[in-house]
């Protein structure tokens, strides 16, 4: 084998290594929830979960498609007032703010790249970002419950 074809396999091998890993991280930072409705229906989101300072603080900045379906869950320690805004966010979004037993307490509509802060009424300890109009779309409102499981804890 020539030292090119070598050279060639050993990037082919390393960018695979780096593509596994780089998906391999994606997944873990995801999960299918679940929100129980009053009227006892279940509507599921697959969201991303924003943990790290870094995570929450970037959020869906710089974000052009946010597929329908999908969202990105902020996970707090501890309930505290949560406020959030649009900067460098281009896309509509809508937002609600969870309590540590999951029950939404608020359901706001964010504009793009506003530099509102959009606060909780109370305390929360979860924040859940979807696209603008999807929780009407599916019929949740205050009140409704998120399933909460060992990984988004």
């Amino acid at each position: 084998m020539t030292s090119t074809a070598k050279f060639a396999l050993i990037l082919t091998a390393f960018i695979s290594a780096a593509c596994f890993v780089s998906c391999k991280e994606n997944t873990k930072n995801t999960t299918t929830l679940q929100i129980i409705c009053q009227n006892g229906s279940t509507k599921t989101v697959k969201a991303e979960l924003a943990i790290t300072p870094q995570e929450q603080a970037t959020g869906y900045m710089f974000r052009k498609d946010i597929p329908e379906g999908t969202g990105m869950l902020f996970i707090f320690k501890s309930e505290q007032f949560l406020s959030f805004w649009m900067k460098n966010t281009p896309t509509p979004l809508s937002i609600a703010y969870i309590d540590s037993d999951g029950i939404i307490k608020d359901i706001f509509d964010m504009q793009p790249l506003s530099l509102e802060t959009i606060s909780s009424s109370t305390k929360a300890r979860y924040a859940l970002e979807v696209p603008q109009g999807w929780f009407a779309k599916q019929g949740i409102t205050k009140g409704d419950r998120l399933k909460i499981t060992d990984k988004i804890k």
